[in-house]
């Protein structure tokens, strides 16, 4: 399929330090802190854990909006792509 993967290189967490702050984020505030009883209780807990980090908690790379208000910003502009 003429398909290239490109892999960061191991330790080198600025390759893609977007996702590298999201998984330290992840990591602290929900893997972290709760046990998880089965599949299902991981399953609501990160639930949960996503919602409050969408759509309740701000972030300062977002001038302190949450994800959902930039979203729903972008999407209310006319001239918006999305």
């Amino acid at each position: 399929n003429k398909v290239t993967l490109d892999f960061s290189r191991p330790g080198k967490p600025t390759d893609n330090p977007f996702i590298e702050s999201f998984n330290g984020s992840f990591r602290d505030e929900c893997l972290n802190i709760n046990w998880f009883l089965s599949i299902q209780d991981a399953d609501e807990k990160i639930k949960n854990w996503r919602e409050e980090y969408n759509h309740f908690r701000p972030h300062s790379s977002l001038n302190g909006m949450t994800p959902n208000e930039v979203v729903k910003m972008y999407i209310n502009k006319p001239e918006s792509p999305i």
